[in-house]
């Protein structure tokens, strides 16, 4: 196209903002090709006005580039900010007579090089990027109910000695470093997140598909905030690993046994949540599928059930285990809340996705844990 308009030249600004204009998402593209030809028309402008006054020098070249620089900070043109100073360079560089000419030719042949650019896109729009976003969730939940997994699995590993409370300090500083690893790469969640979001907005292939956007954020948003309290409760794990540690006292390996069948209750259910939110992205239902899900939550609750009966099992004068024990069954309650389907069907404006809650069975649990009574009772 270019070469039609100027059939005697190398119109090479056409091409070349084309290819700067092209974005992923349409709406993306668009932004990029407005801010490009605005960066042009604003360097040209200011050379154009100052071609006619001064000639090209060092010091007119480095006033120019300034001006070029001001203008572009106030226009807020973000990556196509240094495009306003080189065209106001070149048009300089063409001399008081081509000024005008260059002008109207880098104008025009930016235009043509937005143009076939933002139209591309219309004729092979891009794909929509919500099954990336929907995985990048259902991994970030994979990456708690692994590390979950891992913290039971040591638990019950481990033997009961002196030295129990430093193993298990450097265990919980273990859990506590990973889950911070964990938080620090949610952005990334949250970036594919606002690609999915912006690559079906003015998208044509979105055209007639349900809208997945609001039951992945919040499903990122459940994940984000279970992952600080699972942060939070392997935090507390460690100091009183450390006071153990300082006492010289371990653990009964039952209770170890039992913390351990709770962490693993809470993985089941992050994982089985993580893949709801994936395949209801991936089928856009109208009502999702709660059958993936249902029984680990009903195992989170029986979790909830079996912490209360920690609570009754071990000494009240024993401090540091009652933080231990309160420290997970807050942390399962806050799952519990964050997880919920009925919750999550109101925040998609969705029917409430019924889930039976079973009623604690604490005969089972209470048989379960086999707990030793404490010391000075029968």
């Amino acid at each position: 196209m270019a070469e039609a308009a100027y059939p005697n030249s190398a119109p090479l600004t056409a091409p070349l903002t084309a290819l700067l204009v092209v974005q992923l998402t349409p709406v993306s593209l668009l932004v990029s090709g407005l801010d490009r030809v605005v960066s042009v028309v604003a360097g040209v402008g200011v050379a154009v006005l100052l071609s006619s006054a001064i000639g090209l020098s060092w010091w007119s070249l480095g006033l120019i580039i300034a001006i070029a620089l001001i203008i572009g900070q106030l226009l807020r043109l973000g990556p196509n900010l240094l495009e306003v100073p080189i065209s106001a360079m070149l048009i300089l560089g063409a001399g008081i007579g081509g000024a005008s000419a260059a002008a109207g030719d880098r104008i025009a042949q930016t235009l043509i090089g937005a143009g076939v650019g933002v139209l591309s896109n219309v004729a092979f729009p891009p794909r929509v990027v919500v099954p990336d976003a929907a995985q990048a969730i259902d991994n970030l939940a994979e990456k708690l109910a692994s590390l979950l997994e891992s913290a039971a699995a040591d638990l019950v590993s481990s033997e009961s000695g002196e030295a129990e409370g430093r193993w298990l300090f450097e265990r919980a500083g273990d859990w506590l470093g990973r889950s911070r690893q964990i938080t620090h790469d949610m952005p990334n969640v949250g970036a594919a997140l606002l690609r999915a979001e912006e690559s079906r907005r003015l998208n044509v292939r979105a055209l007639g598909t349900p809208d997945a956007g609001p039951g992945l954020r919040q499903g990122m948003e459940a994940l984000e905030h279970s992952a600080v309290a699972i942060r939070s409760m392997f935090g507390t794990l460690e100091v009183v690993a450390d006071r153990l540690d300082q006492e010289q006292r371990s653990v009964d390996p039952e209770l170890r046994a039992s913390f351990a069948v709770v962490l693993r209750e809470m993985a089941g259910g992050l994982r089985g949540f993580g893949q709801l939110v994936r395949r209801d992205a991936d089928r856009a239902q109208v009502v999702p599928d709660v059958d993936v899900v249902q029984a680990q939550l009903q195992d989170l609750h029986e979790a909830r059930a079996r912490i209360d009966e920690l609570q009754l099992s071990v000494p009240h004068d024993d401090l540091v285990l009652t933080e231990v024990i309160s420290t997970v069954g807050t942390t399962v309650e806050r799952l519990l809340r964050e997880l919920d389907l009925d919750e999550r069907g109101r925040r998609i404006d969705r029917p409430p996705a019924r889930v039976r809650r079973p009623l604690p069975r604490l005969p089972a649990v209470r048989a379960s844990l086999r707990t030793k009574p404490p010391a000075g009772q029968d």
